[in-house]
């Protein structure tokens, strides 16, 4: 009698260590996929085409079409606390303000991101202008601090034409932005230098788009966002005068 009774109280412990291992080991993905999706609707008013990615390149995208808004979210999010989630349906809602929450959660979650194997020397500091400053600054005022890419000058070519035919490039595969360093001169406005990185910004951001089967670099809604730079306009009309 004494011998089953022991027995059963084994049991219950062996059950019971195993419910909590399995409870601590769900605890990082305290959201379904349909219960966030839930919630941002709710708390922006539109239909939310929700899209859960492993992407580290954009850890948010958003694209809005009629009714129903896209959002492509890293899967760490599914562990986001409310005041989190709160945070991104503002983002959601206004694409602009500050987002501390947001990145305050990604850099706690950083080791939700897939590392790249190969290490790239990263040289953001130039003669005249600092890529990082600029980079930062960017990505608060236009994307919320949610792209994570690395931004460095590229390297230094003695062949002109090459040195001007690309202003600056973005590797998803190494997510990484490289600005051309025939940009690092006195005479480039900085204004123009932002634009290049808010550029490029948009590339890891929003992707490649598929269309009729052929990638869309530079699609309708990239172009549209482009012009959202402040210093859209004069960015060009510099470019188009610049004979040096």
């Amino acid at each position: 009698m004494h011998k089953a009774l022991f027995c059963q109280a084994w049991e219950r412990i062996i059950w019971y260590i195993i419910f909590m291992s399995a409870k601590q080991l769900l605890l990082p993905l305290a959201h379904s996929e349909i219960f966030l999706r839930s919630c941002l609707e709710k708390m922006i008013g539109r239909h939310v085409s929700l899209t859960i990615t492993d992407n580290s390149t954009s850890m948010i995208s958003v694209k809005s079409g009629g009714n129903t808004v896209a959002v492509r979210l890293h899967r760490m999010f599914l562990s986001a606390g409310n005041d989190v989630i709160s945070e991104v349906a503002r983002f959601i809602r206004n694409r602009k303000g500050k987002t501390p929450l947001i990145r305050d959660f990604i850099r706690q979650n950083s080791g939700c991101l897939k590392k790249t194997a190969r290490k790239v020397v990263i040289n953001a500091q130039g003669k005249y202008y600092h890529l990082s400053d600029i980079y930062r600054s960017i990505n608060e005022e236009y994307f919320g601090g949610t792209v994570s890419a690395r931004i460095a000058w590229g390297a230094k070519s003695p062949r002109y034409a090459v040195r001007k035919r690309t202003m600056g490039s973005y590797s998803s595969h190494a997510n990484i932005i490289r600005i051309n360093p025939v940009l690092d001169r006195r005479s480039v406005p900085r204004y123009f230098i932002e634009f290049i990185v808010y550029h490029e910004m948009l590339h890891a951001a929003m992707g490649v788009e598929i269309k009729n089967g052929r990638r869309s670099v530079h699609s309708r809604e990239f172009k549209r966002r482009e012009r959202l730079f402040k210093h859209y306009d004069r960015a060009a009309a510099w470019e188009k005068g610049d004979k040096a």
